[in-house]
């Protein structure tokens, strides 16, 4: 099959790997001409994924029309704030590809989910939406990783199982497109707040309370915006969470870690030169919340401490305090 990847970073790397070493076709998509020049050069891209090289049988290219025009599977694997404007630029090309949602996020101002992003401007019938507690390096590893696939068609389904999946690759298949796109963008949010606590020094058992907490106000988030509670317990929801909420490999996690330091240059120094996905979406999930009427307390808290400079040992009594 011949699989368009949109987004040279690190998660598209890892999947433009796999699906090449599944004897399918990969082109690879950047707006940027430098980063394509220094990819080719390095046949790696050393900004966010150093020493992983890839395959020359990979394209890079940056006309969109090469991405998308003929591929079987489109995956979008570039930060959330920019689909809403990719999702306009697909609209000549996109005909009947299987469109697989690589990214994760809520937009700002509008609060809405990648897929409805994309549905506002394209036909998104083929569309499935992929996460699960995998980094990219692991992906790479060859060890074995899972993934939830969420799609209300389950032939494309189909066709990103047979072109993905191997032995170390698994993808386990759901509906629950919202729920899995809750689990996805919030845990990116939850993981700031745990890296908050590793950074004040809490202990294991306290790190443990505040992930099960957490877990009830996803749950309860999900419900609230239509999806199935169910899919806490899948790939993309405790996985992924469990993952990005105890690794330092997890950038959101380490940014938690630095603002505990309450040192300004550090924060703003991290912030210029990493991808931050939980900022962005802390942001649209806070407004989302507030414009649902659905109170759920972890995100006002992790919101009052990020952006208006809260005592991060609030946390601390939240947890003994929250019913």
């Amino acid at each position: 099959m011949k699989v368009g990847i949109l987004g040279t970073g690190a998660y598209g790397i890892a999947l433009a790997s796999v699906f090449q070493e599944n004897q399918n076709k990969v082109v690879m998509w950047t707006k940027f001409e430098e980063e394509k020049l220094a990819i080719l050069k390095d046949q790696e891209n050393k900004k966010v994924l150093p020493g992983v090289k890839i395959s020359k049988e990979i394209q890079i290219t940056n006309s969109l029309e090469e991405g998308v025009s003929g591929m079987d599977i489109v995956v979008i694997a570039i930060p959330a704030a920019f689909v809403c404007e990719l999702s306009k630029q697909l609209v000549p090309y996109l005909k009947n590809q299987v469109l697989v949602i690589a990214s994760k996020g809520i937009e700002q101002n509008t609060c809405l989910f990648l897929h409805e992003i994309l549905a506002k401007h394209n036909d998104v019938s083929n569309l499935c939406v992929i996460a699960g507690g995998t980094f990219a390096a692991d992906i790479i590893s060859g060890l074995p990783v899972g993934l939830s696939i969420a799609s209300k068609n389950e032939e494309a389904i189909k066709i990103v199982r047979k072109a993905l999946e191997n032995h170390h690759v698994k993808l386990r298949p759901t509906k629950d497109i919202y729920g899995v796109e809750v689990c996805s963008s919030i845990k990116n949010v939850v993981a700031i707040a745990a890296g908050i606590l590793e950074g004040i020094g809490i202990n294991e058992s306290t790190r443990s309370m505040f992930i099960t907490e957490s877990l009830h106000d996803i749950e309860e988030l999900i419900i609230k915006l239509g999806g199935d509670s169910r899919t806490l317990l899948s790939f993309a929801g405790f996985g992924d969470i469990l993952l990005t909420c105890t690794s330092p490999k997890s950038r959101n996690f380490t940014f938690g870690t630095i603002l505990a330091t309450k040192d300004k240059e550090k924060i703003e120094e991290y912030k210029k030169t990493h991808t931050i996905e939980g900022l962005y979406t802390l942001e649209s999930i806070h407004q989302l919340i507030e414009e649902r009427q659905v109170n759920i307390e972890l995100i006002h808290q992790i919101y009052d401490i990020v952006f208006l400079e809260k005592d991060p040992h609030s946390l601390l009594t939240f947890l003994i305090t929250k019913r």
